[in-house]
């Protein structure tokens, strides 16, 4: 059996995550005292007591799911786990490509806690609020959902940002263009067509000054190769030259979360398990409706870690 883990993206953060793997796990504990000193903030505070609407800021939103994500991984590794002997391939949604690179090693859990700050900031602040949007559309099929942003695109931006699977894909860009194309495809028949709160429209063109900045980050930091490949979300295949992930990476910021594809790739590799380290279980549930063949877990409590040792 072929096992891949995955790494979940912004969205799954909520207070109190991760405070009951650093009780359990002096090794989980030790990950987010690292990132607290390589952030120069008590960034688990915020995690552990609040206040949400300041964990939510993107900013702080990035660096606290990889926090989570390796201190799962820690935990793991300290009842004896290795991830080059036990994993095939890792993948991360957006940000969680980040936490996939330093679960491979690829990266410190310093330096990637240092990049998210930085992407998040440059995502926040490349578009000013409330010009961008995202809109989730369901029910349509990707070339209608691709029609839709070219018709509606117009003097601004509107582009598939995630294909999530279950016949879900989300769109970002310019906010009227956006709103239009929500609109238009009700008209064409998705089941629900609904913005999203987010902050920015990430993902899209929009982004281009976030991707500029990523690519001066990553110029600066030590990037080795990955215990096993990275399958990146901007190609849906594996990685694991260091120079071509930090391209994929810059590419990555105003480039298409290739998620469906993902998975599905997995399939067709002799994956039959994805594990889910970290906050939530959103990419476990979207792997079940993309690939019923595939085992879907997530492993994020103490009780997890423990049933997943056990094995």
């Amino acid at each position: 059996m072929s096992t891949a883990f995955t790494f979940p993206g912004q969205g799954s953060q909520a207070v109190g995550m991760g405070s009951d793997l650093a009780e359990a796990f002096p090794a989980a504990r030790a990950v987010f005292d690292e990132v607290d000193e390589a952030l120069g903030q008590k960034l688990s505070a915020l995690m552990w007591n609040g206040p949400e609407e300041e964990l939510t800021l993107t900013a702080n939103a990035q660096p606290a799911l990889m926090a989570v994500s390796l201190a799962a991984l820690r935990a793991l590794e300290a009842g004896g786990f290795s991830l080059p002997d036990k994993v095939a391939y890792v993948a991360g949604h957006s940000l969680g490509e980040y936490s996939a690179l330093a679960a491979a090693g690829a990266l410190s859990v310093g330096d990637t806690a240092r990049l998210l700050r930085i992407r998040g900031n440059a995502m926040q602040e490349a578009v000013p609020v409330g010009e961008g949007a995202m809109a989730a559309i369901i029910g349509l099929d990707e070339a209608d959902v691709e029609t839709v942003c070219i018709e509606c695109a117009g003097d601004g931006v509107c582009q598939i940002a995630n294909d999530n699977g279950g016949g879900q894909l989300v769109i970002s860009g310019t906010r009227h263009c956006v709103e239009s194309a929500a609109a238009l495809a009700s008209e064409k028949g998705a089941r629900r067509a609904l913005l999203l709160p987010v902050s920015a429209p990430f993902h899209s063109q929009l982004m281009q000054p976030a991707a500029d900045s990523m690519q001066s980050a990553l110029e600066e930091v030590d990037l080795q190769p990955p215990a096993v490949p990275l399958v990146a979300n901007v190609l849906a295949g594996p990685v694991s030259e260091p120079a071509q992930i930090k391209e994929l990476l810059v590419k990555q910021v105003t480039g298409r979360v290739r998620w469906a594809e993902t998975v599905l790739w997995f399939a067709a590799n002799g994956v039959s398990e994805v594990c889910e380290l970290g906050a939530g279980k959103v990419l476990t549930g979207l792997a079940r409706r993309i690939d019923r063949s595939i085992t879907a877990r997530a492993i994020n409590t103490p009780q997890d870690i423990e049933t997943y040792l056990q094995g």
